[in-house]
Formats: C-alpha cells, sequence, structure tokens
C-alpha cells in the first residue's frame, strides 16, 4: 500500500491525499508537480526513476488506511537528473 506522503520532498509543500499535484517515483519519493516539471525535469533526483501522478485514495478508505505523516524535506537534494 502506498504511503501517501503529505508533502513535497524540493519545497515541502502540503500534499494531501486527494491531491491532483502529487507525483511519485516508484520509491514512493513524492513531489508537487510544480517541482517535477520546473527543477526536476520528470526524474526522480533520489533513484533518477521517472516521476508519475500519484493515485489518490477513495476518501471512504482513509480512516482504515491513513496516510503517512512523516515528511520528508531534502531541499540540497532536489536537482535536474541527467
Amino acid at each position: 500500500m502506498l504511503q501517501l506522503r503529505p508533502s513535497c520532498e524540493c519545497c515541502d509543500r502540503n500534499l494531501p491525499p486527494d491531491s491532483p499535484e502529487a507525483v511519485i517515483c516508484s520509491f514512493e519519493c513524492t513531489f508537487c508537480r510544480s517541482c517535477a516539471e520546473t527543477v526536476l525535469g520528470g526524474r526522480c533526483p533520489n533513484c533518477g526513476g521517472e516521476l508519475v501522478a500519484r493515485p489518490r485514495r477513495p476518501a471512504d478508505k482513509l480512516a482504515t488506511f491513513p496516510p503517512s505523516t512523516e515528511r520528508v524535506y531534502k531541499p540540497a537534494g532536489c536537482r535536474k537528473v541527467a
């Protein structure tokens, strides 16, 4: 099950579980669409993987399967991946 991390690793922007602005890589590194497109060029700075839209968990499942509360913020690691 996806962690649904609450924020962008680059800018620390809040990304609620239903946000259409959240993107992830296959390791669940989470970024806002703005950072993903303008700073990262669509690639994860951690693994080099593709960033895709994060699936949204149905609202009625959030109580039973809550999103993560762990914020990962690594602004120094946010750079374009070649």
